[in-house]
């Protein structure tokens, strides 16, 4: 798993007039405004106006995929964490997914991540109190996971852009605040499904969908630099590297993608090739 700092719907109203649906339209256009290289200030924007479009503490991001053989009776039908974001990596609340992950591969899986990846629905959002019976709330999951980093309630919405690719959001509040309500759920489902681009940039971004293989780190940043239009020398000043290690990392990165040359990587980024 890469872990960065930083797992029903109905629609609010089209009344133009709708305070709601400027804010959700206003955020779309921002979203379209990011370059190609500020991928990760996209997210971080993201998540921090939809928290603050339902009043939640932090948000947790997540490309979940599945896995080409998974384990016959895996419990998760194969669905794991591929990349992972956090709005406000508080440390407890870091360790908490980060233990979560690694509990991912064990026989201890509980509920609530079985009922995360479970289903077929291409977009589904749903709420905490909602989705687990009563006595879940009563046992070590929700003490550990929840209310001990400081977390008493989330809404998760999920989206499928293909049959082994899924991005899972979740927005959190603390004990002090009320559940959230079939309201904000409904206004987290209306934005995020209409971020189906946004989600397939992000993942071009990492080299996660449409490459081989992963990037490494250093071949994310050439990659965002020439998603950007630089010129390699550019990309070689920019970071710091010789002009020959760049080009060997623009190489690779074209081997990944399976294109030849810098217009077929661009022709990814806009959608032609897919």
């Amino acid at each position: 798993m890469t872990f960065t700092p930083f797992w029903g719907d109905m629609h609010p109203s089209a009344d133009s007039t709708n305070p709601q649906s400027d804010n959700v339209y206003a955020l779309w256009d921002r979203l379209a405004e990011f370059s190609a290289g500020d991928g990760d200030a996209a997210l971080i924007h993201l998540l921090t106006t939809l928290c603050a479009m339902v009043a939640a503490q932090n948000a947790l991001w997540a490309v979940v995929v599945r896995l080409p053989s998974p384990a016959p009776k895996d419990a998760l039908f194969g669905w794991r964490p591929r990349l992972v974001r956090l709005l406000h990596p508080v440390p407890a609340v870091a360790a908490s997914v980060q233990e979560q992950f690694d509990t991912l591969w064990s026989s201890d899986v509980d509920l609530s991540q079985i009922l995360a990846v479970s289903g077929d629905e291409p977009f589904r959002t749903r709420l905490l109190f909602e989705a687990l019976p009563p006595e879940w709330f009563e046992g070590e999951h929700y003490r550990r996971h929840y209310l001990e980093v400081g977390h008493a309630d989330s809404i998760s919405v999920r989206c499928a852009l293909n049959d082994d690719v899924r991005i899972h959001l979740f927005v959190f509040r603390d004990a002090q605040a009320p559940r959230f309500s079939a309201l904000d759920s409904n206004l987290l489902g209306f934005v995020m499904r209409g971020l189906r681009w946004f989600y397939r940039q992000q993942l071009l971004s990492h080299g996660l969908l449409i490459a081989n293989a992963p990037l490494t780190p250093a071949e994310r940043k050439v990659l965002l630099g020439l998603l950007d239009g630089h010129m390699e020398k550019q990309i070689a000043q920019k970071l710091d590297q010789s002009p020959n290690t760049t080009h060997f990392h623009v190489k690779s990165i074209y081997a990944k993608f399976g294109v030849r040359n810098r217009s077929a990587l661009a022709a990814l980024w806009l959608g032609k090739l897919r």
